[in-house]
């Protein structure tokens, strides 16, 4: 069973191991075992559960909502997210405006088969509409209890502090924010970090192993094992390919006697590492087949000593990524149609 975590500074409880079906759901599983994993998540005590309208085209809320029929909802957290382009991508199908959020809320609730969402993210920044709106529009939706939170994800410290500022006045706040993080991708911990903390906003990351590279299954100087993520031509590809590097592949072998010290898979190392930071209330993890939801939740509650986190440092080195500017690096400099 997972540990749960408060979600910022709210009353809500979340597990800190949170099935997320991003890239999965609707596109590389079929929908059975979609299924199957999420009823593995449920059998494992999972009950945070993360989506957003934009996997798959709208088809991986669908999946969910399926997949979590008569549950007791009030058991559940259902957090899911607004921003990219859905539907036929017309000119109002993507971005933070008021339109596209009121529409997109009917959508993603329709889908997921419920009256509202535990949490509603703002899955990038919108630079095109003024983040009054965007607020307001959040704050009229939990006013209307379809949203009983708000979050974002991968915004920079500046836009958090801009965006908590104007919820606080609008009468509600901003508690969590979703970025990448893992041992490998440290970008958050010199300005988003302290932000949260002095805002009281908690990280829910994903990716904390690194698209699977820190599972260790990618091996220097070898193809890539046939059905792994980077081979997976439905994006997983895409998105592994900057942690495919020898030099990031070989000290990454390297871990394997700590994990093997803490009698952990590598899996549960890298999962059990982004939980050490406090900051953080839930790691997303995926899974493509139910045996690895099961795995995945033993690194909750894992305390890892102080020398073997200053180990890993030293054996990841010069590999790491720890530059604060990706976080806006990485953000749509305009709306994307």
């Amino acid at each position: 069973m997972p540990n749960y975590r408060y979600l910022g500074n709210s009353g809500l409880k979340i597990s800190e191991i949170t099935y997320g079906n991003w890239i999965t759901h609707g596109s590389q599983v079929e929908n059975d075992v979609a299924t199957q994993c999420v009823r593995a998540a449920l059998d494992a005590g999972i009950t945070s559960f993360d989506t957003a309208d934009v996997y798959a085209n709208t088809k991986a809320e669908q999946v969910l909502g399926d997949a979590l029929k008569g549950e007791r909802r009030e058991s559940l957290e259902i957090f899911t997210k607004v921003y990219w382009p859905t539907g036929p991508g017309g000119p109002n199908d993507t971005g933070l405006s008021r339109k596209h959020i009121m529409e997109s809320i009917n959508g993603s609730l329709t889908r997921l088969g419920t009256d509202y969402v535990d949490l509603y993210q703002a899955h990038r920044y919108d630079t095109e509409t003024p983040l009054e709106e965007t607020m307001q529009a959040f704050a009229d939706l939990v006013r209307q209890g379809k949203v009983l939170y708000v979050g974002v994800s991968e915004w920079t410290a500046d836009q958090l502090r801009a965006g908590h500022a104007l919820a606080k006045d609008l009468g509600f706040q901003l508690i969590s924010s979703q970025p990448q993080y893992s041992m490998l991708w440290r970008v958050i911990e010199d300005e988003v970090v302290p932000a949260s903390k002095e805002l009281g906003i908690s990280q829910i990351v994903w990716s904390p192993m690194a698209q699977g590279v820190l599972s260790g299954k990618y091996l220097p100087g070898q193809p890539a094992p046939a059905g792994s993520r980077a081979t997976d031509e439905n994006g997983g590809a895409r998105f592994i390919q900057r942690f495919m590097a020898d030099d990031v592949l070989t000290a990454v072998q390297a871990l394997k006697p700590i994990a093997a010290e803490l009698d952990l898979s590598m899996a549960q190392l890298s999962i059990a590492w982004v939980l050490q930071n406090e900051n953080v209330a839930a790691a997303l993890v995926g899974a493509s087949r139910p045996e690895q939801v099961a795995e995945n939740v033993k690194a909750s509650g894992v305390v890892i000593p102080a020398e073997l986190m200053a180990k890993i440092d030293e054996v990841l080195g010069g590999v790491v990524e720890r530059d604060p500017a990706k976080t806006a690096e990485g953000a749509p400099k305009a709306r994307v149609a």
